[in-house]
């Protein structure tokens, strides 16, 4: 199994190397998905997160193989791009990538810190009163704001994507998670905008980010406001009218 750690964590290769032989029969379970999972475990006194990829299709393992760079492997090479740009992720560990028959990809996995968070912009979505909630949502659109001036477009930039930790005197940290479908360039306006619609925001809190990106953007409010709110509501009906469409077929 190929084996490609940060300096930091080369002395411990043998250990981390354990604990993906034995992903299936010892940690934390912390997430269960048809086809990725991951754990939490210890590494000499240090929790780890660990995140499983599950063998791919033929095809796909092809593409995986020979065209493309593992999810594994982007989720480290990324997080390293992150922490290079000041953008807050799990500290990157390594990843490991199995290799079958004719170097094919087998099961990978992706090593990173564990991060004791508080929450995320999910409980914030479903509980008006959750406490300093403008100012978490301002906080974030800030946080948003550094990665797009990065060049960081996270395809993935979802609810339950970021990990939030307070810090004290009403500041609060932000960490990307899942990192493996980014894309790295230039974003214009509606990129930006667009990049906000998978966070399923209410209005509210949308108008909070519109008025916080535009204070730090320098663009006006009033040319935000109408492409953040579309995108957003697109969005919306989309997801909603795939739910209606499954619903329908199930009866």
């Amino acid at each position: 199994m190929p084996t490609i750690l940060h300096p930091k964590y080369a002395p411990q290769q043998t250990a981390l190397e354990n604990l993906a032989v034995h992903f299936e029969q010892s940690g934390t379970l912390i997430v269960k998905g048809a086809r990725n999972s991951i754990k939490t475990n210890e590494l000499n006194n240090e929790t780890v997160s660990i995140k499983f990829f599950k063998t791919p299709g033929f095809f796909k393992s092809i593409i995986y193989s020979w065209f493309r760079q593992s999810k594994a492997k982007r989720s480290f090479d990324y997080a390293l791009y992150l922490q290079q740009h000041g953008i807050l992720t799990p500290f990157p560990i390594g990843y490991i990538e199995e290799r079958k028959a004719l170097g094919l990809l087998g099961d990978s996995f992706y090593f990173c810190q564990h991060i004791d968070y508080d929450f995320t912009i999910r409980e914030l979505i479903h509980d008006p009163l959750f406490p300093n909630r403008k100012v978490i949502i301002e906080q974030f659109t800030e946080f948003t704001f550094k990665m797009h001036e990065a060049n960081i477009n996270f395809l993935d930039h979802s609810p339950g994507n970021t990990l939030i930790k307070e810090v004290g005197d009403g500041r609060y940290y932000f960490y990307l998670i899942d990192l493996n479908r980014m894309r790295f360039e230039p974003m214009n306006i509606l990129q930006r905008m667009d990049n906000f619609k998978k966070m399923w925001l209410s209005k509210t809190m949308l108008q909070t980010v519109a008025a916080t990106y535009a204070r730090l953007s320098g663009i006006s409010e009033s040319e935000l406001w109408p492409i953040l709110w579309q995108t957003s509501q697109d969005f919306k009906r989309k997801i909603n009218k795939k739910k209606w469409l499954k619903r329908k077929l199930r009866k």
